[in-house]
């Protein structure tokens, strides 16, 4: 049986050994990463998928940013074991993280990712929101938390450190 459950200072090196089983080499070096540079994640949204045995086979992080001068979340990585793939632990870590981000007082979270995949999840492209490149602009999908929360929200997306009031 998978429980979802917060992830501890405990758990990083076999969530970094997840993500580095599941994206291809170099996966730091895309645009979102610096976004993540000398930034946290948010502890709160950071969930793990662990079955009975204590083996970590789903994983899902947030990390605060702006776009312009909105706070959001930036979501990523997500990432299931190859072993645990079609089990629904995806699913299980968006939804749970998602509903966990709105009762935080969250309002938009982006992310860069397949609009087929992330679509039932309620993401949808984003207009006018500018990632550091090189990123692909119909990959940049955003999902309001609150209603409306993505109107008239346009422009770079910023590191938490690097945003308005940070000078």
């Amino acid at each position: 049986m998978i429980q979802l459950r917060k992830e501890t200072p405990a758990d990083l090196w076999a969530v970094e050994a997840l993500y580095d089983l599941c994206f291809a080499p170099g996966r730091t070096a895309l645009s979102s990463y610096r976004l993540r540079e000398d930034v946290a994640p948010v502890a709160a949204l950071s969930t793990v998928a662990e079955d009975e045995t204590g083996v970590i086979g789903g994983a899902i992080r947030y990390w605060p940013v702006y776009v312009g001068a909105h706070p959001a979340l930036l979501l990523g990585p997500v990432a299931v074991h190859p072993t645990r793939q079609g089990e629904g632990l995806g699913a299980a870590l968006m939804r749970d993280s998602l509903a966990r981000a709105a009762e935080l007082g969250w309002r938009r979270v982006m992310l860069v990712g397949d609009a087929p995949y992330y679509s039932r999840f309620g993401f949808d492209k984003l207009e006018g929101v500018e990632m550091p490149p090189p990123t692909n602009p119909d990959r940049v999908l955003g999902h309001a938390l609150t209603e409306g929360a993505w109107q008239g929200v346009t422009g770079e997306v910023l590191r938490w450190c690097d945003g308005p009031g940070t000078a």
